[in-house]
């Protein structure tokens, strides 16, 4: 990679950082196979560096939104009292990527850990902002995650940050709603779609789902359909919106659009809340991450609702994707990332997963997906369903070999710009999603990438 390359992903790290990011509960959307090679060099530290940094105790400064972090520093803090954990909401995705590049930048204030989501990994790994874990014991940990977060932490050979959450994705429908027009929950999305017609039909304030267009949440339902528009080796991406899981999603989406069966809300709008609580909003296709939200935004409308498998494109298959997700990463400009290490691992591998469940969040470990414990939890808001049984059974079955650009968070903040038209004139979604590749290719080869050669 040459120095005039170096220099624009530099700056092209800090210009995706300032742009809008579409809203996830974990922070996404979504959650990847990794952005290919580029990254901080390894710390050299090691396991043994990591008890002695506990032993010693210390200060860490963690950057983060996420609503769990605070009770399970807290529980560190009580089993390690010689470790100070300071939280520090340094504002919610775009917001604190901004800070923390201008941190990187300015060579001061940098925290000891940041948590960064999945789909924006690469645009600091690539500049070399993060510290490489293996050698700090990451390397230790395959299989103790499920695919889609580990494989989105993985950058060429080096692991550059640990899954805290994840995001597979599932079917939450309003059974009340369904069972008064008696419609099935669709199991295809073909079925989908006709469930869609029926319930506008038998009342036409009623809508299958919303969708006024969001980067992440198509290249979701890509991912579930089986497309792989990106692919990134290093400094080298390729982008092609024309492979068949990607056809298959535009096709079916598009009758959604041209019968106007899709209510023209926005997600996380006081009208989203509404919708989802008076029923005419009858689904919605998101992660597992989702529930409390349902409880804290649409309480009115607990019993109602109900979690059920995604929708497949081919009767009888079980493939599932992740929407959205996070991690926690190391900056390589930290102070102590021995102790950071420490703390990282705590939080995504040891106690502090059953903490952060605890509170709400959803796992990335195989372990905790699978314990009879997490299996069997009752959801009172949907009618005692035992939805973990559900998620997890997404997680297993996320496919594998996605990738996101090094560039996504730009490139998501000019989805309505281009396929987004779709959405509000005459341009098909497929037109759309070939003007943001046109687009995305244009803006990767202008910060130095070689796109498409």
């Amino acid at each position: 990679m040459s120095n005039t390359t170096v220099r624009r992903l530099v700056r092209t790290t800090a210009v995706v950082g300032a742009l809008a990011l579409g809203v996830t509960a974990c922070g996404s959307s979504d959650d990847g196979d990794g952005a290919g090679g580029g990254g901080g060099a390894s710390s050299g530290l090691t396991p043994a560096d990591v008890e002695a940094a506990l032993e010693e105790g210390g200060s860490l400064t963690v950057w983060s939104w996420e609503a769990t972090l605070p009770a399970a520093a807290e529980a560190f803090m009580t089993e390690h009292p010689n470790v100070k954990v300071n939280v520090v909401n340094a504002g919610t995705n775009k917001d604190q990527y901004t800070a923390l590049q201008n941190a990187i930048s300015a060579g001061s204030g940098v925290p000891d850990v940041a948590q960064i989501e999945y789909y924006a990994l690469g645009q600091f790994t690539l500049s070399g902002a993060l510290t490489e874990l293996g050698s700090l014991g990451a390397d230790q940990l395959d299989g103790t995650f499920s695919p889609g977060p580990w494989s989105a932490v993985q950058s060429g050979d080096g692991i550059y940050a640990l899954p805290t959450d994840s995001g597979p994705m599932a079917l939450f429908y309003n059974k009340t709603v369904f069972d008064e027009h008696g419609i099935e929950v669709p199991t295809t999305w073909e079925g989908y779609l006709e469930a869609a017609r029926a319930l506008h039909e038998a009342d036409p304030d009623i809508y299958i789902t919303n969708d006024t267009g969001e980067g992440g949440a198509a290249t979701s339902m890509i991912w579930q359909a089986g497309g792989r528009p990106y692919t990134v080796d290093g400094t080298d991406v390729t982008i092609d919106f024309s492979d068949a899981g990607t056809t298959a999603y535009t096709d079916l989406w598009q009758q959604l659009l041209d019968e106007d069966l899709l209510a023209p809300i926005t997600s996380w709008t006081d009208e989203w809340y509404q919708g989802l609580g008076d029923g005419s909003l009858a689904t919605l296709a998101t992660g597992a991450w989702m529930p409390p939200n349902f409880e804290s935004g649409v309480p009115n409308a607990a019993g109602d609702w109900r979690a059920a498998p995604l929708p497949q494109w081919e009767e009888g298959a079980n493939a599932s994707a992740e929407n959205g997700g996070s991690s926690m990463a190391i900056p390589s400009a930290g102070k102590n990332q021995a102790l950071a290490y420490a703390f990282v691992e705590y939080l995504n591998v040891g106690d502090g997963v059953k903490v952060r469940t605890d509170a709400g969040a959803f796992p990335a470990t195989t372990a905790d997906l699978n314990s009879e414990e997490f299996l069997n939890t009752e959801f009172p808001y949907f009618g005692g369903q035992k939805a973990n049984e559900i998620f997890a059974e997404s997680a297993a079955n996320v496919g594998t070999g996605w990738s996101y650009l090094p560039y996504q968070v730009y490139a998501n903040s000019i989805f309505n710009d281009t396929a987004g038209q779709a959405y509000i004139s005459g341009t098909t979604l497929a037109d759309g999603l070939k003007a943001w590749q046109d687009a995305s290719i244009a803006y990767g080869k202008e910060q130095g990438f070689s796109v498409n050669d």
